[in-house]
């Protein structure tokens, strides 16, 4: 193959990506868009007629549990975290809608982290989000929240993640008190973790 053939070959190849690399873009712009949609109500509001609390206990969810590991290695489940509010976000370091709303959990966590627990778990696969990648983006950032790494998925499936980012909201006792796709504002975090601080 001469010289001008494999430039010819090049040329090709490289539209072909950017054709791939549009289509996967408009593809992860539709699915991670920039919306707050809410995607978990774990306990719905009370029935106005019955002031029963048993009655009321039932239709809270409890969080599944899930096992992710620390940047060192160190197993972590979410049931060791009970006692405390727990914010479960899923995220990758290549999801701009992930990056968005970075600065606001960072501020958050600098706020709240000695009352509620910050479960940053990036979703790692090996290939698109490494461990590296993941820690290189929160190093740069110059972040402080502890992030948690989520191998192949497992805690993600868990939860039916299909989107990110995706936060859920967990109670001291493990419940789920509600969740949202998309990134998320500093006040919607705020106004959440008053409430659930409250109860």
């Amino acid at each position: 193959m001469n010289s001008k053939t494999k430039l010819i070959v090049g040329i090709i190849a490289f539209v072909l990506f950017l054709g791939i690399a549009y289509t996967a873009y408009s593809s992860l712009s539709e699915n991670y868009g920039p919306t707050q949609d809410p995607v978990a109500q774990g306990q719905d509001k009370p029935d106005a007629q019955s002031g029963d609390p048993a009655a009321q206990e039932e239709k809270k969810t409890e969080a599944p549990n899930f096992t992710v590991y620390g940047t060192d290695g160190t197993e972590h489940r979410l049931s060791d975290f009970r006692g405390k509010p727990v914010v479960l976000n899923f995220w990758a370091s290549w999801c701009p809608p992930c990056r968005e709303e970075m600065p606001h959990f960072n501020e958050v966590y600098a706020q709240y982290k000695d009352d509620v627990t910050f479960l940053m778990v990036d979703l790692v696969d090996g290939q698109r989000e490494t461990e590296e990648s993941g820690q290189a983006f929160v190093d740069k950032e110059g972040y402080d929240f502890p992030i948690y790494l989520d191998k192949n998925h497992q805690a993600a499936s868990v939860y039916g993640v299909s989107t990110i980012p995706t936060t859920l909201f967990i109670d001291g006792e493990g419940y789920i008190v509600t969740g949202y796709r998309g990134p998320l504002k500093k006040s919607t975090l705020e106004t959440i973790l008053k409430d659930m601080l409250k109860q």
